[in-house]
C-alpha cells in the first residue's frame, strides 16, 4: 500500500508552495505593529515559518502513527459499519461561518451565502466514481480502511485546531484548515464542511500531486492526427491534458507538442514556462481550440520535445528536478521515419540529459483504443524506466485515460519515500 500523502493548509484552492508566498505579503501587515525593526520583523516572521513547517512535521508523524493501526481489531471495530461518506452525515456541533471567515456560491441566485462547518470532528469526502454503494459510501475495501484508520487522528487534529485558534487570534486571522489525501481518493478535513460533496478528488489538486512529485519539467506530447475524431478521442484527450494541466503548481515547468503530419508547440514556445495560473488558463483555451488532421508521425513529435527541452536546458530554464514527457496516441507509424529510429532517438536523448546535464528523463506512454501503436510506446517508456499504459476503447468512455495521464506523478510518490523525502 502507498504511503499518505500529507498537506496543511491555509486555504483549499492553492498548494503550500503559493500559500507561502501569499502568507508572507498579507502577514508583513500584522507583523508592524509587533515589532519596531526589520530585524525584529524578519525574526518574528522566521520563527512563524518554523512553527508551520514543525506543524506539519508532527501532522505527518501523527499520520504515520496511526496507519500502523490500520489493520487493528478496535480500529475496525470502532469505525464498524457507519456512514463512510460525510457528506450523508449530520454535524451536530455545526456554526454558521463569518463574513470574513468563509463563503460559498450555493444559492439559487448565485449570491454568496454563509458555510456551515463542525470544528468538532473531521469529514470524509470520497470521489464519485468511487461511492458506489448505498448513501454515497465506498464499496471498495482498501477506500473503507483509510477512512477507518484516519479516524484515529481526529483527536490530534481537535487539538491542533484549537492550539492554531489561540496563536493566530494575535493576528486577527482564523485558525488553519488541516486536511489529508490518500492515495486511493479518499479525502478527510477538519473543520468538517458540505462545501465539497461529491466530484472533488485530491489526487487532482495540485498540492497532492506537488507533494507527491516535487518540482518537475512537464512535456505534453498529444497527436492530433486524422483518427483521432473517431470515437471521441480527440475530446476524451483534451478532457486528460487539461486535467494534468490543472494539477500542475507554480513549481513545475510546462509545454504541449501536437503532433500529426509535423509537429509544432503549443502557443509558439520554444521553452517550457513556468505553471502559473494565467500560463494554465493560455494553455487550456489552446487545448479546447485543438483540431484533429494528417498522418502519425512520431518522429517529428519526439524532436520538436527534444528540441524544446534542448533549449530549456541551454538557457538554464528548468526546474532543475524531474524530467517527465506524457506521450499519447491512437495509431501508429504512418509517415516519417519508423519505429527503430524513434526508440533510437530517445534512447539517445535519456543518455545524453543523464550524462550532459544530469537530468533523468521519464517518459510516460499511452495507448488510446486497440489500433494504437504497442511496440513502439511500450519500448520508450521502457527505455527510460517509464510506465506504458494501453486504454481500451470501450473503457476510454469511463475516463480511463483522463485518470491514466493525471497519475503519472505517483512513479515519483515511489521514487521520494526514502532519503529524498527526509526532513
Amino acid at each position: 500500500m502507498s504511503a499518505p500523502v500529507l498537506s496543511a493548509r491555509k486555504s483549499r484552492f492553492y498548494p503550500t508552495a503559493v500559500l507561502l508566498i501569499v502568507f508572507a505579503i498579507d502577514f508583513s501587515t500584522f507583523l508592524c505593529s509587533a515589532a519596531d525593526t526589520d530585524k525584529e520583523k524578519e525574526i518574528a516572521f522566521q520563527a512563524i515559518l518554523q512553527r508551520m513547517e514543525q506543524k506539519v512535521l508532527a501532522l505527518r508523524d501523527e499520520f504515520e502513527r496511526v496507519y500502523q493501526f490500520r489493520c487493528d481489531t478496535n480500529t475496525l471495530d470502532q469505525c464498524g459499519r457507519n456512514n463512510y461518506n460525510d457528506c450523508y452525515s449530520s454535524y451536530p456541533d455545526a456554526k454558521c461561518a463569518t463574513g470574513d471567515e468563509f463563503f460559498e456560491v450555493q444559492c439559487e441566485n448565485g449570491e454568496t451565502c454563509p458555510a456551515s462547518w463542525d470544528i468538532k470532528r473531521t469529514k470524509v469526502t470520497i470521489p464519485d466514481s468511487l461511492s458506489l454503494g448505498p448513501d454515497g459510501n465506498p464499496t471498495d475495501p482498501e477506500i473503507i480502511e483509510s477512512v477507518c484508520y484516519t479516524r484515529l487522528l481526529e483527536p490530534f487534529l481537535l487539538d491542533n485546531y484549537e492550539d492554531d485558534e489561540s496563536f493566530w487570534s494575535q493576528y486577527g486571522l482564523p485558525a488553519s484548515w488541516t486536511y489529508f489525501g490518500a492515495h486511493n481518493g479518499m479525502f478527510r478535513m477538519l473543520p468538517a464542511s458540505r462545501e465539497e460533496c461529491y466530484g472533488f478528488d485530491p489526487r487532482r489538486r495540485p498540492w497532492f500531486v506537488a507533494a507527491s512529485s516535487g518540482p518537475k519539467d512537464l512535456v505534453l506530447v498529444l497527436d492530433t492526427s486524422g483518427s483521432m475524431n473517431d470515437y471521441r478521442r480527440l475530446d476524451l484527450l483534451k478532457e486528460a491534458a487539461i486535467t494534468v494541466i490543472e494539477t500542475l503548481s507554480v513549481a513545475d515547468k510546462v509545454a504541449i507538442v501536437t503532433f500529426s503530419t509535423d509537429a509544432s508547440v503549443l502557443n509558439g514556445q520554444n521553452m517550457l514556462i513556468r505553471a502559473t495560473k494565467e500560463n494554465k488558463d493560455k494553455l487550456i483555451d489552446t487545448v479546447n481550440q485543438i483540431n484533429a488532421n494528417g498522418s502519425t508521425n512520431f518522429h517529428a513529435a519526439f524532436t520538436e520535445t527534444f528540441s524544446l527541452l534542448d533549449l530549456t536546458f541551454q538557457n538554464e530554464s528548468t526546474t532543475g528536478c524531474n524530467v517527465a514527457v506524457l506521450f499519447m496516441t491512437d495509431g501508429k507509424i504512418t509517415i516519417g521515419p519508423g519505429h527503430e529510429e524513434v526508440i533510437e532517438l530517445v534512447n539517445n536523448k535519456v543518455k545524453e540529459y543523464k550524462t550532459e546535464h544530469d537530468r533523468t528523463m521519464t517518459v510516460f506512454s499511452f495507448s488510446l483504443g486497440r489500433d494504437a501503436d504497442e511496440i513502439v510506446s511500450k519500448s520508450i517508456a521502457c527505455s527510460s524506466n517509464g510506465i506504458w499504459i494501453p486504454v481500451e476503447e470501450s473503457k476510454a468512455y469511463g475516463n480511463d485515460i483522463t485518470t491514466a495521464m493525471a497519475s503519472y506523478y505517483k512513479l515519483y510518490a515511489l521514487g521520494l519515500g526514502d532519503s529524498a523525502n527526509e526532513d
